[in-house]
């Protein structure tokens, strides 16, 4: 069944946000192009700056994507072979592709039941004389509780990597997302709160010698052309895309709040629906609102339910990363994470983005009311 245009609600909507930084966009391309200068240059330099401003933090170094972001912040932290690296079972498999790929091996642990964030005590459960570093990954714009997986960290002389793609601008105690560790990793993918218009990503640090390790991983193990003091790779942000980013970081605290009065209005449009847990945030956490999730019984059948009705639903994630078919390999059965593979079977995301207007919402809810049983 068709429905008309105004009924249909995206997941996301880019297209509404690239109108909005259309006009003051355009000019800034047209000049990277008519100086054809594609790589490096003052558009990345300012981004890194500001972005780093933005944060607090004192470093912010930008590569080609949120993967490669991972796999760089574990080199600059001095994770190799053989060493193990604590991760949450519910994420994104990019966590732990770039474990992999720095020749360390994958550990996983379980979230708490409440916020689905990285559970402190089950990895205190997961830590060995192998333990090299934790990654919490700051999951829907939430923040991982890094001071309680800190001194865990420091009993083993493990660091803490953030996994902060999800959460930018996103604060815990005043903190953000992102300088609570020793070292970040965060993706631009165009659907984040803060994306590009392809692949980017960054690595952030308060680590002078990191950075410094970091920006000539990415740079071919190099400063200057030719001389090369490390095997590296090549991950660069372009400046294209560090224009993008400029452009769309003057509007990201707004972005963000934006989110936060959609979260606010689905909060109270579904309140009475008991048939939908509603997400929380955790005590001392500022959240961004990256996803707006719900939990429900018979979610798959209520998703195609919502998308016959014009409404875009997501799951993130519907399969933990043990259970996928690229890490069965692992060994882990069903059942070794009950709380991710529990939520993972029932966790439904919503529509949620910056210009999603309150008619948009309501139609999502009626949508998601008659899935549940809850309408009329």
């Amino acid at each position: 069944m068709n429905f008309p245009a105004q009924l249909r609600v995206p997941l996301v909507d880019l297209v509404a946000q690239q109108a909005e930084i259309h006009e003051e966009l355009e000019p800034h391309l047209q000049d990277i192009l008519q100086r054809a200068a594609f790589i490096g240059g003052k558009e990345v330099e300012l981004f890194e700056q500001q972005y780093a401003d933005f944060l607090g933090a004192r470093h912010c170094i930008g590569v080609g994507n949120g993967t490669d972001a991972l796999e760089l912040a574990l080199l600059g932290a001095g994770v190799g072979p053989g060493q193990e690296v604590i991760v949450p079972a519910n994420t994104f498999i990019a966590s732990v592709e770039a474990v992999v790929r720095v020749g360390a091996v994958p550990v996983l642990a379980d979230v708490d039941e409440e916020y689905l964030l990285l559970d402190p005590e089950s990895v205190r459960h997961r830590v060995t004389d192998r333990t090299a570093a934790i990654l919490p990954v700051h999951l829907f714009g939430q923040v991982a509780p890094v001071e309680r997986l800190t001194p865990i960290a420091e009993l083993c002389g493990a660091v803490i990597i953030e996994d902060a793609a999800q959460a930018q601008g996103a604060l815990r105690f005043g903190r953000s997302a992102g300088t609570l560790g020793r070292i970040a990793a965060t993706s631009f993918y165009p659907g984040k709160n803060l994306g590009a218009a392809g692949d980017a990503g960054a690595v952030i640090t308060d680590d002078d010698d990191v950075a410094r390790l970091v920006r000539l991983l990415g740079a071919h193990g190099s400063e200057r052309k030719y001389e090369h003091e490390v095997m590296g790779c090549n991950s660069r942000l372009d400046t294209i895309q560090a224009a993008v980013l400029l452009t769309k970081l003057k509007r990201l605290r707004d972005w963000n709040d934006m989110r936060s009065q959609a979260a606010a209005r689905y909060q109270g449009l579904l309140a009475d629906v008991e048939a939908v847990r509603l997400p929380r945030s955790a005590p001392g956490n500022s959240d961004v609102w990256h996803l707006f999730v719900v939990r429900l019984e018979d979610r798959d059948r209520i998703a195609a339910d919502m998308q016959q009705s014009g409404v875009s639903t997501g799951v993130h994630y519907p399969v933990p990363v043990h259970r996928t078919e690229a890490w069965r390999k692992l060994g882990l059965e069903a059942g070794s994470f009950p709380v991710a593979e529990a939520a993972s079977r029932r966790i439904l995301s919503l529509p949620i983005y910056p210009h999603i207007t309150a008619s948009q919402q309501e139609h999502v809810v009626e949508s998601l009311r008659n899935a549940v049983g809850g309408g009329a």
